[in-house]
């Protein structure tokens, strides 16, 4: 096929070179908060209704530049309310709190002028787009971004060379570049179009809304090659999840836990493996009671 049939609207993607270099180092990375840094995320008193119910009740968190935070917790703790707020979803109702993101006021700026400053969300349930080319979405995001801060845009060959980088991070067969955004596509496959998207797109911020969800154990090493090897001083992760499993790939820096919309305890990752063996009742009541996170 030639090149230039690759980058119709009915498909693209995107990437940059010497990613991989970076996933063997990050173990070893000094984080943002020991070299005197100032926080990339700081979310202050966070307090969050959906649905008429209050589902955040104050939340305190910080994340600095290169830093991965985990945050674990049971069902219905406000995981997921958390990340959708974050990404501008508007249909969560911020009652109290703020939250700045590289100093400025992230909750009043629109859904894609978080995308344009670096903000990137992957989806616990990605969104099939029927019509809208997987390379075509990518390359119009990308290029949207470049413009905002000023850079030149990527014409569709630089684009096409960049995108063919990056979906080696997370072994994305060229074929689902050429469909609609994750149409007929597999959850392992929606999952590694997500952090192809992240690594096409290389962001400050990455909210991972348990990517880990659906995942067999080929498809999780996959994917989490994919999130080491963009890890970098530049970059911070929230990475939401409900087990531990996907920490044995992706090491957090730090482990929070989430339960009945407060966070009720924050270590490392040996917190983690504490609550792989003990769940979540030894922290208390409010940790071990689960239920359904209200949702629009």
């Amino acid at each position: 096929m030639d090149d230039r049939q690759w980058l119709l609207p009915a498909g693209l993607q995107g990437a940059a070179d010497g990613v991989c270099r970076r996933g063997a180092e990050a173990a070893q990375r000094e984080s943002g908060r020991e070299r005197g840094m100032k926080p990339l995320l700081s979310i202050k008193g966070l307090h969050v209704r959906v649905a008429g119910r209050e589902v955040l009740k104050g939340i305190d968190l910080e994340l600095m530049p290169g830093e991965v935070h985990a945050i674990m917790g049971p069902n219905g703790s406000g995981k997921s309310t958390l990340s959708q707020v974050l990404s501008g979803r508007e249909t969560y109702e911020v009652t109290k709190g703020e939250v700045l993101f590289d100093g400025k006021d992230l909750l009043s700026m629109q859904p894609e002028d978080r995308a344009h400053a670096g903000v990137f969300m992957a989806f616990q349930y990605p969104v099939e787009i029927p019509g809208v080319g997987n390379l075509h979405f990518l390359r119009t995001a990308l290029n949207a971004r470049r413009r905002t801060e000023g850079k030149e845009e990527l014409d569709a060959m630089d684009f096409l060379q960049l995108a063919r980088e990056k979906s080696k991070l997370v072994q994305l067969d060229q074929a689902f570049m050429q469909r609609s955004v994750n149409e007929g596509f597999s959850g392992g496959e929606k999952k590694r179009n997500e952090i192809f998207q992240m690594a096409v797109l290389e962001p400050k911020l990455a909210i991972l809304d348990e990517t880990d969800s659906g995942l067999d154990i080929d498809a999780l090493r996959i994917v989490s090659g994919g999130i080491n090897a963009l890890r970098s001083p530049e970059r911070s992760m929230l990475v939401i999840t409900h087990y531990q499993r996907l920490l044995e790939y992706v090491v957090p820096d730090k482990v929070s836990v989430l339960a009945a919309g407060k966070i009720v305890r924050t270590g490392g990752r040996e917190l983690a493996l504490e609550l792989e063996k003990k769940g979540y009742a030894w922290l208390g009541q409010g940790a071990a009671a689960g239920g359904k996170e209200a949702r629009p």
